[in-house]
């Protein structure tokens, strides 16, 4: 039976599964379209994983020899490291994923909670001892946390008062900005007949033209714990004095969900996405890339990879940056109105190095941020002045504390990132990086306690924002895709469908809804859903005859 007269006998299949309902099969009167997704980063695959499940016929073309984007795995020495995303938060979008076919998480991950989320370093003040704070996800127990660490119950109260504004907020964005397409304030709220006092609420709650760190400050009298809260919008790789207030909903985002570890690493992620899609038929064809996507002068209508292979289709999804999916693979006037009508500003870039040690340190746990002694210093570097901040903020990784396996016995694989300004025409990481990696080392031995650390290192690599920009083409070599800039509407990315070209869809963190591991998963359900729509409902015009078989 072909899969057009199968799919003509189907009716709308509901499942519900762990809270959700999802359709899964694909109209009738559409049938399957060809769709080819361009980087098989974390949005890549998971939209590949949701078309697949709605019945579209799926290639997905990637330049690396894995899948997965920045969350890859370097291996050496009996080390094994997370060379990009280390935290998960938002398990539930993950679910959501792998509900599209019919599949439980939990029967392609192990995900261990992760509890205290965060181990937090501070300078001493006046030359005092280091001081640290843990971050738990349980708001009394962080409440009477806050309060010894800072002798004042204002600190708890705040904190708690911060926590129910951020659990709005996080309310308010589920409503009217997540899991739909989105690309300015017009797509989020209906301004016409159905704008009641309820939705006039919402948009008042959203605090638009106060920043995060306004925000924050407003609920917290302590500068140490302060920063800590500025650090929930780190996921997105901007300024906190800079993004807008509804950004504070992250918060309870993690706190509500938790923070989680695959076992096997974040790597783990991708490769489970990647065994799903083999089961759904998916098409991957790693090592190869994409040139241009061609269009007949208007829609959609080919990908032309580096090696001049065509592959025709009737819809493109752009896992790339989305500043250089118009620039550099489309060009032409579809790039230039693109530029012409934006003016976005890169995310903050990194420097990451991965330490493989003989030992471990037992002051850390699984996540740790060793902060710098002025926020408004380091910011001001990074973010205004475009250099890197001499004083830094450092993450740090250290797994074995849940996986002893990433590393030789007593050994630890640690992971260590600092943030840097994109990059800038007069960086050259080539010299700055031996003199940073000097900064980084004294600061982790007088912050965070841990002596000797260049003594201890046994196996060493690094990133650099250069490196990062040529490894997986993203915008001036931004972790985070684009910055969320802009007291009102920094929280807004490209739309995921793409009225200027039709057939053109967005997904990862230079898109709706932004960066981090749970958006960019969810950017790529995002794009998959409105292609799927726009084929079911007529609006996406098919470019290839229907294929009797897949």
């Amino acid at each position: 039976m072909t899969l057009a007269r199968q799919r003509s006998q189907d009716f709308l299949l509901f499942l519900f599964l762990q809270g959700l309902v999802v359709v899964i099969a694909t109209d009738s009167a559409a049938g399957p379209y060809r769709v080819v997704i361009v980087g098989g980063g974390l949005a890549g695959i998971s939209s590949a994983c949701v078309l697949a499940a709605r019945g579209h016929q799926v290639t997905l073309l990637e330049k690396n020899p894995w899948v997965g984007g920045k969350a890859a795995a370097l291996e050496a020495d009996g080390f094994r490291f997370d060379m990009g995303p280390t935290i998960l938060t938002l398990p539930s979008v993950l679910r959501r994923v792998f509900a599209e076919a019919g599949k439980r998480v939990e029967d392609y991950l192990e995900l261990l909670p992760l509890d205290p989320q965060w181990r937090c370093f501070f300078e001493g003040s006046q030359g005092g001892s280091p001081t640290t704070l843990d971050l738990v996800a349980d708001v009394p127990t962080m409440k009477r946390h806050l309060d010894a660490f800072t002798d004042s119950p204002q600190a708890g109260e705040g904190y708690e008062r911060f926590i129910a504004m951020s659990k709005n907020l996080h309310e308010v964005s589920d409503r009217f900005f997540f899991w739909k397409s989105v690309g300015g304030l017009t797509d989020t709220f209906d301004f016409g007949s159905s704008f009641s006092a309820a939705v006039l609420k919402d948009v008042l709650s959203l605090q638009m033209g106060r920043s995060v760190s306004s925000v924050v400050r407003r609920h917290m009298p302590d500068e140490r714990a302060a920063q800590m809260m500025d650090h929930f919008t780190q996921y997105v790789g901007s300024a906190p004095d800079q993004s807008p207030a509804v950004l504070c909903s992250i918060a309870h985002m993690q706190t509500e969900e938790g923070i989680w570890y695959p076992v096997g690493g974040t790597r783990a992620v991708p490769l489970a996405l990647e065994r799903l899609a083999g089961e759904l038929g998916v098409d991957i064809r790693t090592g190869t890339d994409v040139q241009a996507i061609e269009t007949d002068g208007h829609a959609v209508r080919a990908v032309v990879t580096t090696d001049q292979e065509t592959v025709p289709c009737d819809a493109v999804i752009s896992n790339c940056d989305a500043v250089r999916t118009y620039r550099e693979l489309l060009g032409g006037q579809a790039g230039g109105r693109f530029d012409k009508k934006n003016d976005y500003e890169p995310a903050c870039s990194g420097v990451v190095f991965y330490w493989g040690l003989k030992r471990r340190y037992e002051q850390l746990l699984h996540h740790n941020f060793v902060f710098s002694r002025d926020a408004e210093e380091e910011f001001e570097a990074i973010y205004r002045r475009g250099e890197p901040a001499r004083d830094p903020t450092a993450y740090l990784c250290a797994p074995a504390i849940s996986e002893p396996a990433v590393a030789p016995e007593g050994g630890e694989a640690l992971y260590v990132l600092v943030h840097t300004p994109y990059l800038r025409p007069h960086h050259d990481w080539k010299t700055m990086l031996p003199r940073y990696r000097e900064v980084i080392l004294e600061k982790l031995e007088r912050t965070a306690g841990l002596e000797g650390l260049s003594d201890e290192i046994a196996f060493e690599s690094a990133l650099t924002p250069e490196s990062i920009h040529h490894r997986y083409r993203v915008l001036k070599g931004a972790i985070y895709g684009l910055a969320s800039h802009g007291k009102y509407l920094g929280a807004f990315k490209p739309g995921n469908r793409r009225s200027d070209v039709p057939g053109l869809y967005l997904a990862g963190g230079a898109a709706h809804p932004g960066p981090g591991m749970p958006m960019v998963l969810m950017s790529g359900w995002i794009a998959a859903d409105a292609l799927d729509q726009d084929a079911r409902s007529g609006r996406l015009a098919r470019r290839l005859p229907i294929a009797a078989d897949r």
